[in-house]
């Protein structure tokens, strides 16, 4: 073959969705292929060239344009042109040549036979760019989840025995004759056949022992009848981080409303050991700040470890919150022990990613206090002690002041119930600049320690008014749409231009932002009280304001970008740099482009969509 057909072949098996042929298939579709030369300003696709063919950009850049000139995408070296050969729900659209571009042609009539002649060539042209994105997260996840059994292994995998049980009639001294024989350190303790309590080691010890109550009380006033389960269906790795955030050892397992077992942290720890619990455990172990500071540098190893396990964005933010939320809870319990008990009841709340549990490694904090109505005037001289203990011990552990000064230091967000509610009230009547700035943090309140009535009564009043003031909705998605995905972000006038983050994209403001924006206002406007991203996503499918496909994709997307954002910043850790958000393009290979692109465009259909539904460009 000749040198110039050999450079043309190797071109194409370089990139996708050639590089799935063989080299025999490639060297039969050389011959076919036409090359075009356009020069710069000249139409694409060529007015005099075949309207069915596949177009590849071998050299220069090309702009598409809807049937409005509005830019719609770029095309660079590499890209494809298949509108004309593959059958799409997209609108027709017209190009031109952003400057000299080189293309090859090959007839449609060829690319048909071989999509059915390849699986792999035929699903790169699946018509739908969500269905695309599936296919890369399953890839991307399946290259690594092997390593790491804890996230592919379902609890009622690690269960080993039946659940051993005792009526809660029969004495403390029956209960522990049972646990000896049994050499368990638990019990479940059932009421006619149901699930009633649990009796733990601890239990006998702070409540028998030390109470000075007699064997022959019955278990049932001593059990710990305020209990949690976890289904067995879920994996070890997100049943750890369930434990891990909220201080549980034990326990109970039911899958499909039948009592399996009791789950414990060895049983986890034993399963694989991970930093994660171990570092919670330290954590809540710490005597004072300085301990507590000590343990904080073992962070971004936390986040790493669990990259180089396969973990992906959700993972990530799963583990690093629940040791957010463990640093926090600390910390509030060693005010407490300074300070001495609230005057009041108060509820210590976290916004933005920390209430999202998407945390990285390298998360500021924002936070605030929600104090019972009860409280008079002097008291707030304890709570600005506690905001500040907590606030400052957080910087010092490495989540940095926001800001914004979006935390408890500030009076304006450290106040009662009542004062609460009445800003709620006023954001969502009177949607100002500064309330749709504060709505990324405030609308996705969670709590962390305290009183959970004091956030929850506000939280249900909060979601009726949404979901019953469009014009609030209508600003909300207008200040939404300002974070765009920058599609076509291969030619320069995407990339960031700033020094420091020179020719980078940003995959938090321009990628996972969005979708956090979208899933907020869908849960606003359906009245939907979950919190997590993928959370709001899951429960707005099927509603009106969001279909189940759109779901399906937007989840994909929010969990590819997030998990290619979560290995950058492991890169970064992993050489000793500092993590950020600003990945350089050339970091990532072709086909991670491409797919890169996939999810922008699903975000941008979803913005769309939106803006329409609310006429945002009239609140403009």
């Amino acid at each position: 073959m000749e040198v110039e057909l050999l450079e043309i072949r190797d071109f194409l098996a370089e990139h996708p969705p050639f590089d799935h042929l063989s080299e025999e298939t490639l060297n039969k579709l050389i011959p076919e292929i036409t090359i075009r030369y356009l020069r710069r300003g000249r139409d694409f696709p060529p007015a005099d060239g075949d309207l069915s063919a596949l177009y590849i950009v071998r050299q220069g850049a090309i702009s598409l344009y809807d049937k409005r000139k509005k830019l719609i995408g770029k095309l660079s070296e590499g890209d494809l042109h298949s509108q004309h050969c593959i059958v799409t729900d997209s609108k027709a659209h017209q190009g031109e040549a952003m400057e000299d571009t080189l293309l090859y042609s090959l007839p449609c009539s060829l690319i048909e036979n071989l999509r059915q002649e390849s699986a792999e060539f035929h699903n790169f042209f699946e018509n739908r760019d969500g269905k695309r994105l599936k296919q890369a997260l399953s890839r991307i996840s399946g290259d690594t989840l092997g390593t790491s059994t804890m996230m592919s292994t379902k609890v009622s995998d690690i269960i080993e025995r039946r659940p051993v049980c005792i009526e809660q009639e029969h004495t403390i001294r029956e209960a522990a004759v049972k646990m000896t024989e049994e050499r368990v350190s638990s019990l479940l303790v059932t009421s006619e056949g149901s699930l009633s309590g649990i009796l733990t080691d601890k239990d006998f010890r702070t409540r028998c022992v030390a109470a000075g109550l007699d064997g022959g009380q019955p278990v049932s006033d001593i059990m710990s009848s305020s209990i949690s389960h976890i289904d067995g269906n879920v994996s070890a790795f997100d049943a750890l981080m369930t434990m891990t955030q909220a201080g549980f050892h034990h326990l109970p397992v039911i899958e499909d409303g039948d009592l399996k077992g009791m789950l414990t942290v060895s049983d986890l720890v034993r399963q694989e050991s991970t930093s994660a619990v171990y570092l919670a455990g330290r954590v809540r172990k710490a005597r004072n700040l300085d301990e507590l500071i000590e343990a904080s540098r073992k962070l971004p190893e936390l986040q790493l470890c669990l990259v180089n396990a396969g973990g992906t964005a959700q993972h990530v933010g799963n583990a690093v919150t629940a040791v957010t939320d463990a640093f926090t809870l600390r910390l509030l319990q060693l005010a407490e022990e300074r300070l001495g008990p609230p005057p009041v009841p108060y509820a210590w709340v976290a916004g933005g990613s920390q209430a999202r549990m998407e945390q990285s490694s390298h998360s500021d904090q924002d936070n605030g206090l929600i104090i019972s109505n009860d409280m008079k005037p002097e008291d707030d001289e304890y709570f600005e002690a506690l905001a500040r203990y907590v606030c400052d011990g957080l910087n010092a552990c490495g989540y940095i002041y926001c800001p914004g000064n979006v935390m408890a230091t500030n009076p304006e967000w450290r106040q009662t119930q009542k004062v609460w509610e009445g800003y709620f009230n006023k954001w969502i009547k009177t949607p100002e600049p500064m309330a749709l700035m504060l709505s990324s943090v405030f609308f996705d309140l969670r709590m962390v320690y305290g009183e959970a009535e004091l956030l929850e009564s506000i939280r249900k009043k909060m979601l009726k008014q949404t979901q019953e003031n469009g014009i609030f909705l209508a600003f909300m998605t207008g200040n939404a749409l300002k974070h765009r995905p920058p599609l076509g972000f291969f030619r320069d006038f995407v990339l960031v231009h700033d020094g420091e983050h020179n020719n980078t994209l940003d995959l938090k403001h321009t990628g996972i932002v969005p979708i956090i924006d979208l899933a907020r206002i869908y849960s606003l406007a359906e009245g939907i009280p979950q919190i997590r991203t993928i959370d709001r996503l899951v429960h707005a499918g099927e509603t009106p304001s969001l279909s189940s496909e759109g779901s399906a994709n937007l989840l994909d997307a929010f969990e590819f970008i997030g998990t290619l954002r979560i290995r950058h910043q492991a890169t970064q850790i992993r050489n000793g740099e500092k993590a950020d958000n600003f990945m350089p393009p050339e970091n990532l290979s072709k086909l991670e482009r491409e797919h890169l692109k996939d999810a922008f465009r699903v975000i941008s259909t979803m913005q769309e969509t939106l803006g329409s539904r609310y006429q945002a460009g009239r609140l403009a």
